[in-house]
């Protein structure tokens, strides 16, 4: 491996000028030469930051309305001569070629030009050309050039430069240069789309649009053997106050914490507090408190909570926090920890406390699959008491719609085929994965028992309709005296009526939530 390369110069030229000051401002504290083009020029002027212009490094103008600025060979030459040949030299110093240590460019955004319904002369003229001539030469002189390819990673090229006092290391400049060709690579795409150009299909699924992101290796993937990365900004989205590294079965489990605790409010009195393991809530709860709010919801399956994953959408203060402490867990997420809350939980240096960020995440859902891509929504739909649609003679009581309302909150982010079972705003057990829905329901039936919870009086819901009117018997046997499904199935009728004759009361939705 190369020895350590200390950034001596660097040019400048980006579309998106959020968060570059720091960037440009820590450059300059380091002693950094900076070249620059246009705007970007005049952004670091008005820093009252020292600049040279391309044009003088080049000796000629921007040219064409702006279409020709930095192609030319002092400045291609300054970034491909390869520092260790002799001959490239020696030839910098024939013409007067200044060394680029640094290539920051942030390209036109064209994708967004395209989405925003613009005509083709104003979509066309968005097209980069000297911007991506830049990546491609600076990600190919990775060994002496580092290159930065998008505003997204601003920040980690900011944290690298304090990290390491200015230097970068090969394996630093081989990583921004892979995240550059990926960025140069969707752009392309995206412009071969619009004007309509056919790509050959590719045994291997395009990841350029994940790969262009930030990107940090994790310890392993879902197993020791298998190798892991994230691509994203955790750091915009959590604070970590405490613990080691988040592995990926910790990121699958928080990414599932969150989507859940995002369907539950945070006005007074309706704290809640959830307890995951492999994605699925073995414990929910909602209270005055969130004290109270965890020990409803540990109370649901204290063996399962063992290393689970927490989380709550309210303040943990010191007395949750006593509680909390008395249960191994992997990982804690709450939006803020009292003082005394921290100073209990930082007491073991492995566990993981995270303080999120009021940060909104996307509403597509990307999976790898066969040789390609499959791509959806995000499950978005959150039932609410006026969307519960009364199918028998008895019609739930106030209290049993609430309980209705939370069990398919529940039951919307639990693997199918599932059922849920809720009494009082808390999770008394759930049935989860399972291939037959009356297995699910079982399940549910003997977690809650063993767990000491009488079900007379509880709700249930289900993720998909009932194909049989066998699941609205067995939960009446069991004592659940209201029923939440989407309906839809041919046979409905037969559940209807069995309700109608056991005194059940049952709801549709419309609305079916699988989850796998």
């Amino acid at each position: 491996m190369s020895s350590p390369k200390k950034i001596e110069s660097a040019l400048l030229s980006v579309y998106h000028k959020d968060n570059l000051a720091p960037v440009v401002r820590l450059l300059r504290e380091q002693g950094v030469k900076l070249y620059s083009t246009g705007g970007t020029q005049s952004f670091i002027e008005q820093l009252g930051m020292e600049v040279t212009a391309v044009e003088h490094l080049t000796g000629h103008p921007s040219i064409l309305g702006g279409r020709v600025k930095t192609l030319h060979p002092k400045v291609f030459g300054g970034i491909l001569y390869r520092r260790e040949v002799a001959d490239d030299r020696t030839q910098v110093a024939e013409y007067g070629i200044p060394a680029i240590d640094l290539v920051l460019v942030d390209l036109y955004p064209f994708e967004e030009t395209v989405a925003s319904g613009a005509g083709e002369e104003d979509v066309i003229e968005q097209i980069d050309i000297g911007g991506v001539s830049l990546l491609r030469a600076a990600a190919k002189n990775y060994r002496d050039v580092l290159v930065v390819s998008s505003r997204a990673q601003y920040g980690a090229l900011e944290e690298l430069l304090r990290d390491k006092e200015g230097f970068t290391d090969l394996a630093d400049r081989r990583e921004f240069a892979q995240r550059a060709f990926a960025v140069t690579a969707r752009y392309d795409a995206a412009i071969g789309q619009y004007l309509g150009a056919e790509v050959a299909p590719s045994p291997e699924p395009d990841l350029t649009r994940f790969r262009a992101l930030p990107s940090r290796p994790l310890r392993y993937g879902e197993n020791p053997h298998q190798q892991a990365r994230f691509y994203g900004d955790l750091g915009a989205m959590f604070e970590q106050l405490n613990g080691k590294e988040l592995s990926y079965n910790n990121l699958v489990d928080v990414d599932a914490a969150v989507a859940l605790i995002n369907e539950f409010g945070d006005a007074p009195g309706e704290t809640t507090f959830a307890i995951l393991k492999h994605t699925n809530a073995c414990g929910i709860a909602t209270a005055t408190t969130a004290r109270e709010a965890y020990r409803k919801a540990f109370a649901a399956d204290p063996v399962s909570a063992f290393g689970g994953v927490l989380i709550t959408n309210a303040e943990v203060d010191g007395a949750t926090a006593g509680e909390v402490n008395q249960l191994f867990f992997e990982v804690l997420i709450a939006p803020a920890f009292h003082p005394d809350a921290l100073e209990v939980l930082l007491t073991k240096k492995n566990r993981i406390i995270l303080r999120r960020k009021p940060v909104a995440t996307g509403n597509e859902q990307f999976k790898t699959l066969l040789n390609g891509v499959i791509e959806q929504d995000k499950d978005l739909t959150t039932e609410k008491i006026g969307d519960l649609r009364p199918v028998t003679r008895k019609e739930p009581s106030d209290a049993e719609r609430k309980d209705l309302v939370f069990s398919l909150k529940v039951a919307k982010h639990t693997k199918s085929n599932t059922i849920v079972l809720a009494r009082k705003g808390c999770l008394l057990a759930s049935g989860v994965g399972q291939t037959s829905r009356v297995d699910a329901l079982k399940q549910a039936i003997e977690k809650a028992r063993a767990s000491g919870f009488e079900l007379q009086g509880a709700v249930m819901a289900s993720d998909a309709f009932f194909p049989f009117p066998d699941c609205v018997e067995i939960a009446h046997r069991a004592g659940i005296t209201a029923v939440v499904q989407p309906g839809g199935s041919i046979k409905d009728a037969d559940s209807i009526r069995y309700c109608d004759d056991h005194g059940l009361a049952m709801v549709f939705t419309g609305i079916r939530h699988f989850k796998h």
